[in-house]
């Protein structure tokens, strides 16, 4: 799995990419393994859980906009593995893209190199994702993939390229399908309240999974960005087609206008993974960059 799938996991599945990746390769012996004994906190599920409801009506305006950047560190074994960054694009025939690129450091480049980017086009006022696309390499083997969300039908098509040897795979989800990186501005945008249920199906390693999560508590968190107050939300994906297959998930959003997204943390096969916020910029404001020593409180 390359890091740009670990990220976008974790800060999808992330919100605790480590308590949700591993994603396991559509193609590769994850799908045959039993999860790490420390994801394995419950049961995994016989069937998908269904869900109990349709999204709730996002906030209003958009806690983003074009040039928004956010910047986060990836850490690994623990030690910073390399930078991630995701940003906002000008709309596009129709569409608000997110551009999200991946990049390994030098020292982490001897276990694993990546260079990945990725772009998600979201509808501008429902955030519901239309088009997904991943250009990565991993240790000089190139992965592109093209996802084409079909709301009318519920259906996925996707596209993708491997080693040079193309694939596709088709899906279907209910009540509302996204990909791991559009989900993350969706989320932002959650009218937040304690015990609040959220649950829709998202594509992530070229496959479909349902995530349920619930709005646990507002919490305070103290990050080298700074000191913030954030909705934690915790929850479970299951793939769909594998429901034995499944992945504890968190996340911490800023309770602010920014509603920003603080950190993901979780394990990978190469051990505990985290995304952190280390800096973010806006139209029209001074950037702010992570300063001082850690102190983390959740």
């Amino acid at each position: 799995m390359t890091a740009m799938r670990t990220a976008l996991a974790a800060l999808l599945f992330g919100f605790s990419s480590a308590a949700w990746a591993q994603l396991p390769d559509a193609e590769g012996p994850e799908d045959k393994k039993a999860p790490p004994p420390a994801q394995a906190q419950a049961p995994a599920p016989s069937t998908v859980p269904r869900c109990a409801q349709r999204l709730p009506t996002l906030l209003s305006p958009l806690a983003f906009s074009p040039g928004e950047l956010l910047e986060f560190d990836l850490d690994a074994m623990g030690a910073i593995a390399g930078k991630m960054t995701m940003q906002v694009q000008k709309k596009q025939d129709g569409s608000l893209p997110v551009q999200i690129k991946v990049q390994t450091n030098s020292f982490f480049s001897k276990v694993r190199r990546v260079d990945a980017t990725a772009v998600s086009y979201m509808h501008p006022k429902t955030l519901r994702t239309s088009r997904y696309t991943e250009d990565a390499t991993e240790n000089e083997q190139r992965r592109t993939v093209e996802v084409a969300f079909n709301s009318k039908d519920r259906k996925v098509r996707v596209d993708y390229v491997v080693r040079g040897k193309p694939g596709r795979n088709d899906y279907s989800y209910d009540h509302e399908g996204l990909d791991v990186a559009g989900a993350i501005y969706m989320m932002r945008q959650l009218p937040m309240k304690e015990g609040m249920p959220v649950c829709f199906d998202v594509y992530g390693v070229r496959r479909m999974w349902r995530m349920t999560a619930t709005v646990v508590k507002r919490e305070h968190v103290s990050l080298p960005l700074g000191e913030f107050d954030a909705w934690h939300l915790s929850g479970t994906a299951v793939r769909l087609d594998n429901p034995s297959m499944t992945r504890e998930v968190h996340v911490w959003i800023t309770d602010d206008e920014r509603r920003l997204p603080l950190a993901a943390v979780g394990t990978i096969d190469l051990g505990a993974v985290r995304a952190t916020l280390t800096s973010f910029s806006r139209p029209g404001e001074k950037a702010q960059r992570a300063q001082g020593k850690e102190q983390l409180k959740w």
